[in-house]
């Protein structure tokens, strides 16, 4: 008889997720820092579980740099991963990400409360990276990110005062931006990589409209295309945003566009005909669609065609 598997435990308060980890309780009950900068790793709790709050870790020794040739595209000087509340988490996944962490920020959302980052950090697309898809960092960003995470450890081991806690999301958000500058950089350096993921993505999308799958499957999603690729939703749009532009759902609009304008162009079919080819449910959306991209509808795009 098989197993049942056991469901993620889920932890709600930092006070549960560092008592799963053996350590004490925090020092402030939003947000916590683990490790010491020294040879005590944080390993992470055993056992899937789902965090209510963001965190980031700080690994010395990532694996699965990017190879391409007889060259390497990024550094030795370990990386950070970022994951946000809700998402499922565990021993096997991270272990499989390189080392344990030396450090790790737990961020609950309350601790962002009345301030711009609450809205912003939902816009950082890396909290949605896989494993697989961290941030490698050079000797020179390595020593930024220490230096932010030894500030923040400074402030959380003064006494707590009013001023605390802006110093301590002025840090956090300091830490993101330079996350962000990073992960352009991360997009430049695998630039040969990256061009060969979006010749491969124009390969799928190409075998999707000439299959007809979008008859049985409906508009390529951006979850199949990413799936396809054996990356994450988010570091696809990112990585096209860097290379085009554009981010994947954009991407994929301007691919249906151009297969519209062809069956519009070469073929006699309806214009329902066509939205059904391309996947569409609605011959409205499609014409919708079409129109805001081409500030034509189909039928008009059909006649100045012709």
């Amino acid at each position: 008889m098989k197993k049942e598997e056991q469901a993620p435990k889920k932890f709600s308060s930092l006070t549960e997720a560092l008592q799963a980890m053996g350590l004490p309780g925090p020092k402030h009950p939003l947000v916590a820092l683990i490790g010491t900068g020294t040879d005590a790793e944080v390993r992470p709790p055993a056992g899937g579980h789902v965090l209510s709050f963001y965190k980031i870790s700080y690994k010395p020794r990532l694996s699965g740099r990017i190879r391409y040739g007889q060259g390497h595209y990024d550094f030795d000087e370990g990386g950070l991963l970022f994951a946000a509340p809700g998402q499922v988490m565990g021993g096997g996944e991270e272990l499989s990400s390189g080392a344990c962490s030396q450090y790790t920020l737990l961020i609950h959302p309350d601790l962002l409360w009345n301030y711009p980052l609450a809205k912003k950090i939902r816009q950082y697309g890396f909290f949605s990276y896989a494993a697989n898809e961290a941030l490698h960092l050079s000797e020179s960003e390595k020593a930024k990110v220490i230096a932010i995470f030894e500030s923040i450890g400074e402030e959380l081991d003064n006494r707590i005062d009013e001023l605390s806690q802006d110093m301590i999301v002025a840090q956090i958000e300091l830490l993101l931006t330079y996350a962000e500058r990073f992960y352009k950089r991360q997009f430049i350096t695998r630039k040969v990589v990256n061009s060969d993921l979006l010749v491969k993505l124009e390969k799928i999308l190409s075998a999707y409209f000439a299959d007809e799958q979008a008859l049985s499957r409906g508009i390529p999603t951006v979850q199949y295309l990413a799936g396809q690729l054996n990356l994450s939703p988010s570091y696809l749009s990112d990585m096209l945003r860097t290379l085009t532009g554009q981010n994947a759902q954009q991407h994929i609009h301007e691919r249906l566009i151009e297969k519209a304008k062809e069956k519009l162009s070469t073929t006699n079919l309806s214009v329902s005909e066509v939205a059904y080819a391309l996947g569409f449910e609605h011959p409205q959306s499609f014409s919708r669609l079409f129109k805001a991209r081409t500030e034509l509808s189909p039928m008009e795009f059909r006649r100045s065609f012709n």
